[in-house]
């Protein structure tokens, strides 16, 4: 019987082993939207605000949805946490904009993990749906 050899990997890290040779660029998008996230701001005068927390990991976001006409005109967040949960929020406020409401509640976990495009664990998927989690209960109150 083989033995599988356990790692280790600091919580601060995105991915830990090798990576196949297409997914560097998904990695590299990652970092690129957790050190430039795009729509991070507060829309002072917004349709929805939507805070969410991960006690565990320390994960937060707001997000900011202006709807008109049930289309989502902007969509913006402010919050602080890992590569994943930031660069997930970023990633889905630009997935978002200018989708009707309806589509937007379509969204679903298998989007958010092929929009990230890396294998996550555990722990790490709940730092990836954060943004969907925010979205989803931000929509509700509508």
């Amino acid at each position: 019987m083989k033995k599988e050899n356990i790692v280790m990997i600091n919580r601060n890290e995105i991915a830990s082993g090798q990576l196949i040779e297409d997914k560097d660029i998904y990695k590299e998008n990652i970092l690129e939207h957790y050190k430039y996230p795009q729509n991070k701001r507060e829309i002072k005068e917004c349709t929805i605000k939507h805070r969410e927390f991960n006690p565990l990991c320390g994960d937060d976001i707001t997000l900011f949805l202006n709807i008109d006409n049930e289309k989502i005109k902007d969509a913006a967040f402010l919050g602080h946490g890992c590569a994943i949960s930031q660069a997930s929020i970023s990633m889905l406020t630009e997935k978002v904009k200018g989708m009707k409401v309806e589509e937007a509640r379509n969204i679903k976990r298998d989007d958010i993990l092929t929009m990230l495009g890396i294998p996550l664990g555990v722990v790490r998927m709940k730092c990836a749906l954060l943004s969907l989690k925010a979205l989803t209960k931000g929509l509700e109150k509508q």
